[in-house]
Order: structure tokens, then C-alpha cells, then sequence
């Protein structure tokens, strides 16, 4: 999966014969998961139609402030717009509207949206060979550089021109290598290897039959996706699940009994910064699972049961551990428990859910917790999607390892 995945993007085109590059951009960037809009200075309109890029990024075209058909139509906002992207691509871009990203040149939409903007903005220059050594030219890209502004370098070859040298646009390839090796480069967590276990045990009672709980695994999956979104190569433990957990940056690792799962964990325990237990694993198992299924023969069924081996604590016992983070899982008592868990079990931090508040717990895709610390300092975080949730342990994290 991309980094670019669920990324706003603005794209910005300018009048330079490059533009026509810019159908297979905006290709690229939608099938790299991004959503995209476009913004055309008026001049781009003779290099490239509206149309044609309306219908790839599946969004209107904007060129001016307002619809010169229609007077009376909306006002395209251009700092909403500003506001609205994540980053914004201005390619290519021409000597003329370089020179007035560099000195604030308000004449169009696209300059004034550029402005307005609060995000990262990566320009492609693409410009006759002489145009591209001017010396105003190089002061400008420097001028730009200073501003926060990333270039993606231009590269050599035929020119419109006829010419040969550099000022060539880079490829469309070329720009989404470019803005994802940086993008990259800025995540917290890059470098880093997190192992987190997610979703249910079951422990067989025969081959047919097992004990278990209802937890689905999805607060798990979407801690996985977050850590790899910030970076980290993750270990998925994942318990069984139906939840899709797919990302380049994540290992999965499927198991069923409890014992598995400490078998996995202690596998890779040893190489990994961080390590995240919020797998409802089963406390006990079936001392003697049978070989056959067991046949109805009476009115009770008498199962002994032994204690699994608990993963959180061997990981929490080591002379050498990771940052450590927990789950519990309470019904009554809630704050008394996570407190004796925390030094039971010597973690880092500790995520507490409550049963008994609404929009928590197991099967749902909110969750509602209360993140404890090592010294027993509380925050809460309200109910919200799991995903966002999520976000807010990471950066918990984020804050106590960097």
C-alpha cells in the first residue's frame, strides 16, 4: 500500500506543453489511493483539456474563482481548497509561475489556493534549457526551497524546444517515487519494528468444538495499520479473524490456541521496539482436548481446565523488553484492576476498556479507553471509530519513544 493512500491531493497544472503528462499523474495518484482535485491555471487549458481531467480524477476541474458561465454559481473557495489538501503537486511548473509562487503574484485560482495552503507543496519544473539555467530561474528555486516548497528535480532529454538538456519534467513515475521517498522519510516511526497481537484464542475442547470469546480482532488490525502508516514494520499476531489487515509494512501471522501465540510472540520479541498485546487471549484451556469428537452421552459434560501461559507478563518479566503496552478488558472495578494489571504486569502503558460503556468493547467499530501510564496518570479518550482511536495510542507512543 502507498503512502499516499487516503491522501488529499491538490493537484496543480500550468501552461507548459508538460501538461499533457499530467492525465497519467492524476492516474497514477488515484490508483496509488489518493483523492484528487484539480486546479488548472487558465493557460493549461490549451495543453490539456478540463475534461479529460475531470473525468480521471472523478472531480470538477477548477480554473477560475468563479463559474464565467454562470455569475450567480458558488465561489470556488480557494482557501478551503488550501485547507482541504494534504499536499499539493503543481506540475509542471513553469518559469512564469514559479516566479510568482516566489513573490506572491495573486492573478488565478491556483496561485491564490498555493498561498492559502497549510501543507506540504512539491513542484516539477518544466521549462526550456535556457530558461531552466537563467539565473533568476536558479535564485527562484532556491527562493522557493527556503519557503518550505520541495522541488522534483527536472530531468534531461528533448525539449519542446528542440533542444536537448536539462528542463524536462519529470516523469509521473518519477514525481510519485519522488513525494513518496520523502513522505517516508518524515514518518515518526520509520526504522522502527512493532509486534502487536489482535483478536481472539480458541482453545479445543475436540476437533469440532473450542472455547473462545467474541472479540473480532479489528481494534488490533487497525493499531497494525496505524503503526505501518507512521513507518514501522509490524508483526501481526493475529488470532482467528475475519478482519483484512494488508499493508506492505505488515507481517501477519496466523494462529488459533493461546500457546501459539506465546510461541509466535517469543519468536520475535527479541528484535522489536514496541510491542502491543490487545488480543483477548483465553485465560484457561481444556487440560485434555480429545482426539474425537466428544458424542452426547449425558446431561453435563465436566471439562478440567488449565492455566494458559500469560504472554503479557512473560514480555513484562524480561531483563530486556520493549516499550510495553497492555489491554484490559474489566466489567466492574475497572480503574481498581487496570491499576494492579499495570504493576502485575509491568507495562509501559495500559489501554482499559469497559463492558459496561456503550459503543466499547467487542464486535463494535467504535471504542471508547482509558490510557494508563506506568505511573498511573489516567487520559481518557471518548467514544470515536476504532481507526481514530488507533491514532490516538499510536501518538501516546510516539510520544514516550522519540
Amino acid at each position: 500500500m502507498s503512502v499516499l493512500s487516503g491522501k488529499k491531493i491538490l493537484l496543480g497544472v500550468t501552461g507548459g506543453i508538460a501538461a499533457y503528462k499530467t492525465t497519467y499523474l492524476v492516474r497514477l495518484l488515484i490508483k496509488a489511493g489518493a483523492t484528487v482535485k484539480v486546479v488548472m491555471t487558465p493557460a493549461a487549458r490549451d495543453f490539456v483539456t478540463p475534461l479529460t481531467l475531470s473525468t480521471l480524477s472523478k472531480h470538477p476541474v477548477l480554473t477560475h474563482f468563479t463559474n464565467e458561465e454562470d455569475e450567480n454559481d458558488t465561489w470556488n473557495n480557494h482557501v478551503e481548497l488550501g485547507l482541504w489538501a494534504d499536499l499539493i503537486i503543481i506540475a509542471p511548473a513553469t518559469a512564469n509561475t514559479i516566479s510568482k509562487m516566489v513573490n506572491g503574484t495573486i492573478d488565478n485560482l491556483l496561485l491564490a489556493t498555493y498561498c492559502s495552503a497549510k501543507c506540504s507543496v512539491y513542484f516539477a519544473p518544466a521549462m526550456d534549457l535556457d530558461m531552466y539555467k537563467h539565473p533568476s530561474t536558479t535564485a527562484n528555486f532556491d527562493k522557493l526551497a527556503s519557503y518550505g516548497n520541495l522541488m522534483i528535480p527536472a530531468g534531461d532529454g528533448e525539449l519542446a524546444s528542440g533542444l536537448s538538456g536539462k528542463g524536462r519534467m519529470a516523469e509521473p513515475e518519477e514525481i510519485i517515487q519522488f513525494i513518496e521517498q520523502h513522505i517516508e522519510s518524515q514518518l515518526p516511526l520509520r526504522g522502527k519494528t512493532c509486534l502487536i497481537t489482535a483478536g481472539p484464542t480458541y482453545e479445543a475442547i475436540d476437533p469440532v468444538r473450542f472455547i473462545g470469546n467474541h472479540s473480532s480482532g479489528k481494534m488490533g488490525a487497525a493499531i497494525a495499520m496505524e503503526l505501518a502508516t507512521q513507518g514501522a514494520r509490524v508483526h501481526l499476531i493475529m488470532g482467528p479473524s475475519h478482519v483484512v489487515c494488508q499493508h506492505e509494512l505488515i507481517d501477519r501471522v496466523n494462529i488459533k490456541s493461546a500457546q501459539q501465540m506465546y510461541d509466535a510472540v517469543h519468536e520475535i520479541i527479541n528484535v522489536v521496539d514496541v510491542a502491543i498485546f490487545s488480543a483477548a487471549v483465553a485465560d484457561y484451556r481444556p487440560s485434555n482436548p480429545a482426539d474425537q469428537k466428544i458424542k452426547k452421552k449425558s446431561d453435563t459434560l465436566t471439562i478440567k481446565l488449565v492455566k494458559n501461559p500469560d504472554i503479557l507478563a512473560s514480555v513484562g518479566a524480561m531483563e530486556k523488553k520493549p516499550f510495553l503496552v497492555g489491554f484490559a478488558l474489566e466489567t466492574d472495578n475497572e480503574l481498581e484492576h487496570a491499576f494492579a494489571k499495570v504493576e502485575k504486569k509491568q507495562t509501559d502503558l495500559l489501554i482499559l476498556n469497559s463492558m459496561r460503556d456503550k459503543g466499547a468493547g467487542f464486535g463494535v467499530d467504535t471504542n471508547k479507553i482509558t490510557i494508563i501510564d506506568k505511573d498511573k496518570n489516567t487520559s481518557t479518550i471518548e467514544t470515536k471509530p476504532k481507526t481514530e482511536v488507533a491514532k490516538d495510542i499510536i501518538n501516546e507512543i510516539i510520544k514516550r519513544i522519540l
